[in-house]
């Protein structure tokens, strides 16, 4: 059954952007591009991802093809069912970026398969700009309307995110829904997050994304003529508000997103209350970023046993998880994974999760997660480092780490080697290189630089427990009037210690 399902999603992708031959300008996906998502049968879930309850869950709903009776056009959004889609793909590419746009719309497909839909084929353009009214050509989009109509698509999902003009024009022309890549990685979000900020964060984004795409359906929403400009009669006695229902949701949404606001700033002081008792310990912080499905829950799972879902998917876990670590000396730290990134990551998200990011923000270390086995790394990293800038931790320490290191040659290390030389290579699969990221997480984490001489009464036993977690402990003597301690801190945990201080007079 697994083998037929394969095999029915590699010949889905297989024939993702093939249209007819000789299509002038049109371009089908090559056979060795590879997908965003890693098809391997070696990647179930093991004994280091922990209890993953939430699997049987996600794999809930499929697909039963042959059940529509929905109308052909469903251009009219009374018409549109809760489903999940067939989906043709479209991309637009300028001279000399074949590689970056098939890689685009490979990954594409894969956000387009997370979000439950079904990718039947798909077409890429090449021209200098995207068409202002219909994004691809007058011709070419009336080859997408037969390819639709022949094989039956639901969903026509470009790979940018389209103006509101465009989305219409095109929906018109081609007489199916069409939603852009924006829409696709909003829908995946709404599905995957299980907090209450989550659900609050990804809500905020969707109507921020829709908010400026509303627009009239029939007479219930259309706008009230005045005076003698309706004509026909509609003079007199037709002079009305103007726009009603779409006046009327706008301040709907308008009113949801401030209230929406609040709440995710209301969360706020429970995230700084614990951030702020992390720092009074002078607890170090390391934060897992990447890109997604590059494998940080898994990461996370392999070095903490945290638990996480660890899915092949893009988006799999969307919410932060903080777990204790400590290092090889003793020292105690947390490690935080944080949602993944993608290009072209929509700027609402960016906003309505940067609570989220701010663990990132706030990170001594930042262990920045690479696919080793994707066709494009170079992309990836930067990708990353980007939405980092955004959030304003540039200047944070980073650790490069290349996950699925069991899935690339001898020959594709030399070259990561070269994009990044300091780099580790690991697998959370297989354990590979685990120990060598945990060894360079207890080098580069900030080291206590302040040596105390301390004189602990008895009764202050949390004093020595919390040395003993944050700080290197040199020596330790227990004397008559408690216990003499020299150690290394930090200089906020120096200051806290100051009434502890040995007094030459009283040890001598």
């Amino acid at each position: 059954m697994n083998e037929s399902a394969d095999q029915h999603h590699d010949d889905a992708v297989d024939r993702v952007l093939r249209s007819v031959e000789q299509r002038a300008e049109v371009t089908r996906f090559d056979a060795s591009a590879a997908a965003s998502i890693q098809r391997t049968d070696a990647s179930p879930a093991t004994s280091t991802d922990g209890e993953q309850f939430d699997r049987d869950e996600r794999a809930a709903l499929r697909r039963v093809s042959g059940l529509s009776t929905e109308l052909q056009d469903v251009t009219e959004v009374e018409y549109r069912q809760l489903r999940l889609e067939n989906v043709v793909l479209i991309g637009v590419y300028s001279q000399g970026s074949l590689d970056d746009a098939e890689n685009s719309l490979r990954e594409l497909s894969a956000l387009a398969e997370t979000a439950g839909a079904r990718v039947l084929d798909g077409v890429l353009q090449r021209r200098p700009h995207p068409d202002p009214s219909t994004y691809l050509g007058r011709g070419k989009v009336e080859e997408l309307r037969h390819i639709v109509a022949a094989l039956g698509a639901d969903t026509v999902v470009a790979d940018t995110e389209l103006a509101p003009s465009q989305r219409r024009a095109l929906e018109d022309a081609v007489k199916v829904k069409v939603i852009d890549r924006t829409a696709v990685i909003l829908d995946i979000f709404s599905q995957h997050a299980k907090s209450r900020e989550g659900k609050a964060q990804v809500e905020l984004a969707q109507l921020e994304y829709l908010l400026p795409r509303l627009r009239g359906w029939g007479e219930s929403m259309s706008r009230q003529a005045g005076g003698q400009v309706g004509g026909a009669g509609a003079g007199m006695g037709s002079r009305g508000p103007g726009e009603t229902k779409i006046e009327l949701d706008r301040r709907r949404i308008h009113t949801r997103m401030a209230k929406l606001r609040r709440q995710i700033v209301g969360m706020k002081p429970a995230r700084e209350a614990k951030r702020a008792n992390r720092k009074r310990n002078a607890v170090p912080s390391v934060a897992i970023a990447g890109y997604t499905n590059a494998g940080k829950s898994s990461l996370l799972n392999r070095i903490t046993g945290a638990g996480v879902l660890v899915e092949n998917a893009l988006f799999a876990t969307l919410d932060a998880t903080v777990r204790r670590n400590t290092t090889a000396d003793g020292r105690v730290y947390t490690i935080a994974d944080t949602v993944g990134f993608v290009r072209n990551l929509p700027h609402q998200l960016v906003e309505a999760f940067r609570s989220t990011l701010e663990e990132v923000g706030d990170a001594d270390l930042i262990v920045h997660v690479v696919d080793a086995a994707h066709p494009d790394p170079a992309g990836q990293i930067a990708t990353v480092r980007d939405v980092i800038g955004e959030v304003g931790a540039r200047d944070i320490p980073e650790l490069v780490v290349f996950n699925k290191a069991d899935l690339v040659t001898p020959e594709e290390r030399l070259v990561l080697r070269g994009l990044e030389p300091n780099a580790v290579f690991a697998s959370a699969r297989t354990g590979e290189g685990v120990d060598e990221v945990l060894d360079a997480i207890g080098r580069m984490l900030p080291d206590p630089s302040v040596e105390v001489d301390l004189l602990v009464p008895y009764d202050r036993g949390e004093v020595i427990s919390n040395l003993h977690e944050s700080a290197r402990v040199l020596s330790i003597e227990y004397v008559g009037d408690g216990t003499r301690v020299r150690a290394l801190v930090s200089p906020e945990l120096a200051g806290q210690l100051e009434a502890f201080r040995a007094d030459a007079g009283a040890l001598a």
